[in-house]
Formats: C-alpha cells, structure tokens, sequence
C-alpha cells in the first residue's frame, strides 16, 4: 500500500506492549517550597533553623506517561499545569523532586531558544559554542554547519557579535543550531512561532520533515490547530496532574472543557442544551472573557449576557474549523426603540476587521421593544476561518429620531480559537473541491 504525505506513519497496527519508548516517565513529581519570607529560604538552605514555615506547590503531581518510537505527542493545559515543568525535567534543565525520566535516543530541545548563547561571542562562535554543549566533536559540528548558516538565513551577520542582533536574526540562529543536529527526539516549547512568517512556514516545514523521517516529536503548544493536525496522542495536564491522554480530537474537548470549568460536572444528556437556550446561569460565566474590553453606548439599551456554542450546545471559546456555530446574544431594553439591530463582527489579533453581520444586512426586521423588554438573538454560522485566534466584537445600535444611534457596543469582549488541521492561504478558507486528472479534458 502505498503512502501519501498526510499520512502518519507512526499509527502503526503493533500494540503498544511491543512498541519502544523513547522517553519513559514514571511517577515524576516536582514540589517547590513557598516562603513567606525571603530569610525564610536562607535559613533553611544553611540549615540554620529546623523550624521553617513554607508552603508546597505541586508543579508536577505523580504523572506517568510514554512517547514511543516514532510518535508525536502533544501536551497542553492552561497556564501553570505543568507543562513546561515537565520538558525541562526531560532535558535536565530541572531535577525532579520525586520519580524517573528514561531517555532512550538524542535529544535536541526547542525550550528557550538561546539560552546558551554568549551574547560577546559571534553568531559563528555560538554555533560551535552550542555543538560542543549538546556533545559533537568539531568534525560533526563542521559538516552540519552549511544547514545552519542556510536555515538561519541572516548572511553576514554571523560574523558579528550577537549582542548586535535583532531579537529576528537572534532567534533565526539559535532556531536554526537546535533543529539542525539530527536528534533521535525532538522537544518542542512554543517555539515554532519565531520570526517573520517566511521564517515561521520554514520551522513548520522542518516539522513536517521531521515526522516524515519517524522522528520521536514531544510538543508543548496552546496552538490546538497544530496540535490537531501534527499530533498522534495529546496527554492533559491540569494544575500538575495528568488528567487525560488520547487522540487529539477528544483531548482538545476536554481542554475546552477545563478552560470554561466544567469538566468536572456531572451534566445529564440534557444540560448543554439548556446552558444554550438559556436556562441556569449566565452565558457569559462560562466564557473566557476579556478583562480589558472596550464598551460604550447611549444606555437605553445593554448586552445582558452573550456566549458563543459548538454544534453540540456546548458553551465554549473554541471552534472547530468547517463546523456550525453560534453566537448568542440577550439584549435589556430601558425605552421604547425601533428595530434595533444586533451586530457581531470578527478581528484577527492584529485588530483587523475580517468579517461580521448584522440583522439589517440579513433583512431582518426586530420589531419594537419597550423598557423591561428582553430580546434574545443567534447567529449561527459554519466556521470558515482559518485556525486561530479570533477576537469577537457585539453591537446593538438604531435609528432615534432619524440619527444614528448606538445604544450598546461590546469591543473585543472574548475570543474564539478556531482549530485547523488544514489551513489555506489568506482569512478564510474558500472550501475549494479540488480535481486533477491525467491528461487533456
């Protein structure tokens, strides 16, 4: 049979019992003392005090897990679960305080790029600086040095002294010394977004090489269209702890789950149908919302509430790419006004306005509220835009007394990631059907 580029070769039919780790950890825990006091922490490290109060933060909290020969892996969570915690226990940055990490292979890591570098020494000096750390002779350093020197791309200035770099042309290098030393295993922080977006389609491309190649990929990243298109098996983690592991698709459904707290409810078959229509409480208190958004208005009438639901009814702030959603609104009128209309438009995270609508442009005419009144409106869509992050804007504005009035705007209020496993060129993907024959038609 043979294999398309799409391909994963490492969904092979072996059980896992029969398949090799490259990387085996057991029981890891990482606990880090709180001090109330900075002399606390002196005291103790002197041995000067048997009686020293701290606290203990679990970084890492008994995981276990295993990356295969071949496979990649994916590790996300919210921010302080562990996940960076647990890398650097891999590549030695950090001692664990309990449990084993067996390595079986090379291993480069993609942690903080540049750290080893000597800001007095030249880009060409920190290459074979950085070679002799990771253990290569000055013969291997030598033979992979055209693959640097071109992947980085930054010409004459590897002859200057890299405190003279741009924080671009500083990251294209070390970018460039960590990818190119054929590891056995790859370990990947958040660090395929660098540089300008050429730089960027470069280091996804190395990626894409290195999978090709079997290589064994370890992948941190809150990027979920990557983590979905590159991953084989996503491991959970939450406050320390490893809470799932599976395949990317229904990792990322629980992640969403986490990120709006209700992962631990025990919902009936019924419940994310009632949360969407509106029963129980707010909308927006399973949201992420955004602390620093921009709202004004008139006063006659306010957004009480809004959301945006997957096609399940769930409540979330992630949406799958080629999917339906919706954005719900609930409006509070304090007067008597005339067709109001409700608008909800998209910014890319730059502040561009990619798309929206309202109900004018849909021809819908909403009647007449009058004080007291509430109104609920949805805007249901198939998620066409590629992966990402989006910001999400609301509007309820009219005509009073023949001017133009805006009763209520809610700027950048929350954010939707879009997940892709594809993504095409430009903001949205035109859903082309593709078709390529031999020969004349």
């Amino acid at each position: 049979m043979s294999m398309n580029e799409n391909t994963k070769p490492n969904k092979a039919v072996t059980r896992s019992e029969d398949r090799i780790p490259a990387i085996e950890i057991r029981n890891l825990t990482k606990i880090y003392k709180l001090y109330a006091r900075n002399r606390d922490r002196i005291k103790e490290a002197l041995h000067l005090s048997k009686n020293i109060n701290y606290k203990e933060h679990y970084a890492l909290n008994d995981v276990s897990m295993n990356v295969y020969t071949g496979e990649t892996v994916g590790i996300i969570g919210t921010n302080g679960s562990g996940k960076s915690t647990i890398l650097k226990i891999i590549t030695g940055v950090l001692n664990p305080t309990r449990g084993d990490v067996i390595i079986n292979g090379r291993i480069s890591a993609l942690l903080e790029l540049g750290a080893g570098f000597n800001m007095e020494y030249t880009g060409l000096e920190n290459i074979y600086l950085n070679g002799t750390m990771i253990g290569f002779s000055q013969e291997e350093i030598d033979e992979r040095l055209n693959d640097i020197l071109e992947f980085a791309d930054i010409g004459d200035f590897i002859n200057q002294k890299v405190k003279t770099y741009s924080s671009g042309m500083f990251v294209r290098l070390a970018f460039a010394v960590a990818i190119n030393i054929d590891p056995e295993i790859l370990i990947v922080d958040e660090a395929l977004s660098v540089g300008d977006v050429f730089f960027q389609n470069k280091c996804y491309r190395k990626f894409e090489d290195f999978k090709k190649q079997g290589k064994t990929i370890l992948f941190v990243s809150h990027d979920l269209s990557s983590i979905s298109k590159y991953c084989d098996r996503v491991v959970l983690l939450e406050k320390g702890r490893k809470i799932g592991e599976g395949e990317p698709k229904e990792i990322i459904d629980m992640y969403k789950k986490v990120l709006v707290g209700q992962l631990d409810r025990q919902m009936d078959t019924h419940k994310s149908e009632r949360l969407a229509k509106g029963a129980g409480d707010r909308w927006k208190d399973r949201m992420e919302l955004n602390p620093n958004k921009d709202e004004y208005g008139s006063g006659l009438a306010e957004f009480e509430d809004y959301c945006a639901y997957d096609k399940t009814g769930e409540i979330t702030n992630t949406i799958i790419k080629g999917e339906e959603f919706t954005v719900k609104l609930k409006i509070r009128f304090f007067d008597t006004i005339q067709d109001p209309i409700f608008a909800v438009s998209f910014k890319n995270m730059q502040g561009t306005e990619i798309t929206g609508t309202n109900t004018m442009f849909e021809k819908l005419t909403t009647g007449t509220p009058k004080a007291g009144d509430v109104m609920t409106a949805t805007f249901t869509q198939k998620m066409s835009l590629q992966g990402g992050e989006y910001l999400i804007s609301l509007g309820c504005v009219g005509y009073r007394d023949g001017n133009f009035t805006v009763y209520h705007r809610l700027y950048d209020v929350f954010n939707l990631t879009v997940i892709s496993d594809k993504n095409t060129t430009g903001f949205y993907d035109m859903d082309s059907i593709v078709v390529v024959r031999m020969g004349e038609e």
